[in-house]
């Protein structure tokens, strides 16, 4: 009887495509095949074989195949890319304690000129408004009013915000 492993965590297994390849070696090796074509059709003498040429095809499958490979079970392409974001990823950080909070703002100060002064025509003096005067008899009926339970009294208020006043009388 035949026994195989399921692994636990089925995202870390990757898919081989042919023999012991996954996708990334696969498409590593057809570079120098792309390459290879490229500088054939391209560079001159176009269409004929020529030792430069064959030069950079080699050079091109040597170094995809070096970045093909395994090591500790990752191609090194992914290694070198490892690699290549830590060397350029920044050296030092700065800590700046001044945020909103705390920030020190520079405010740009400016001479003030002398003001010109200009002689205004004399203005026409607005009439106040007209208060009415309230008598301390008519605060005794309002408060008799207010007291009295057979009056209801309401406040609403109206557009603009004016506010209506109402006494009505509570009919049985």
């Amino acid at each position: 009887m035949r026994i195989t492993v399921i692994p636990a965590q089925i995202t870390t297994v990757e898919d081989k495509i042919a023999g012991n390849l996954n996708l990334t070696q696969i498409m590593l090796l057809m570079v120098p095949v792309i390459f290879g074509t490229i500088v054939y059709t391209i560079l001159p003498p176009t269409m004929h074989v020529a030792w430069y040429k064959l030069a950079l095809v080699l050079i091109a499958l040597v170094i995809s195949l070096t970045l093909a490979l395994r090591i500790k079970g990752k191609v090194v392409l992914h290694w070198v890319v490892i690699l290549l974001r830590y060397n350029t990823r920044a050296k030092y950080y700065l800590f700046n304690k001044n945020d909103r909070t705390f920030r020190i703002m520079d405010f740009p100060i400016f001479e003030r000129s002398p003001r010109k002064i200009l002689k205004k025509a004399p203005a026409k003096q607005e009439k106040e408004a007209h208060r009415p005067s309230v008598s301390i008899g008519d605060l005794v009926r309002l408060e008799g009013l207010l007291a009295n339970p057979r009056v209801s009294f309401s406040l609403k208020s109206g557009k603009k915000g004016a506010l209506n006043v109402a006494f009505e009388q509570i009919q049985k």
